[in-house]
């Protein structure tokens, strides 16, 4: 859990600090797929930040009241709507030495364009000065991450040489949440990208 400020709780009175993510997730075979690899993973190197959630690429994180969530979600809304789906690229394994393996993301472009349109709210992102929203510069769909040296070491001898393909059509996000410090995320939303127009998506919003 991330040090609160001792000017700010995480719970006052009629208000709650919570942790976010908004993430692309694959479709239920794909994530089979990688389930299985992050299983194997965990059991082949005693990896304890391998198996919790879905597997998702992360397009941002950050941690807000929960006061502002209704707000922030009609304004991600907004943005989801008037972006089309577009197809995300799998292919082999990366690594940030020495301490996360994860499987490369080849279509970085759209992901990218995606998280410089959420980059526009940010504000609503942001409680408080030593709470940044991050945001994901080079996408990624982590395998396994917070890893001792002897096992990103032993891995990553492994891993290097190993070939992985997939592909799914990002047809919407997940906006996820849970209590600042707490397990696990619980999605509070899909929100469906839908090539809208800006009048069309207006419409929709406030009908």
């Amino acid at each position: 859990m991330k040090n609160v400020p001792y000017s700010l709780s995480p719970y006052m009175p009629g208000y709650r600090l919570n942790e976010y993510l908004l993430v692309l997730s694959p479709h239920e075979d794909l994530r089979n797929r990688i389930a299985r690899i992050k299983k194997d993973f965990q059991e082949k190197f005693q990896a304890s930040f391998t198996l919790s959630g879905r597997p998702h690429i992360t397009l941002a994180r950050f941690v807000t009241w929960n006061m502002g969530e209704e707000n922030l979600l009609r304004r991600l809304q907004h943005i989801a709507m008037g972006l089309p789906p577009f197809k995300v690229e799998l292919r082999d394994f990366g690594s940030f030495p020495s301490h996360t393996i994860y499987i490369n993301v080849t279509t970085k472009q759209p992901v990218q364009q995606l998280v410089k349109e959420l980059k526009t709210v940010q504000k609503l992102m942001k409680a408080h000065k030593d709470f940044e929203p991050h945001f994901i510069q080079e996408p990624h769909l982590t395998i396994a991450r917070k890893l001792l040296p002897w096992q990103f070491e032993k891995a990553w001898i492994e891993y290097e040489g190993l070939q992985f393909t997939g592909r799914f059509i990002a047809d919407g996000m997940l906006f996820l949440k849970r209590p600042l410090g707490a397990n696990p995320y619980q999605i509070l939303s899909r929100l469906e990208f839908k090539n809208m127009p800006v009048a069309t998506r207006q419409g929709e919003l406030f009908a």
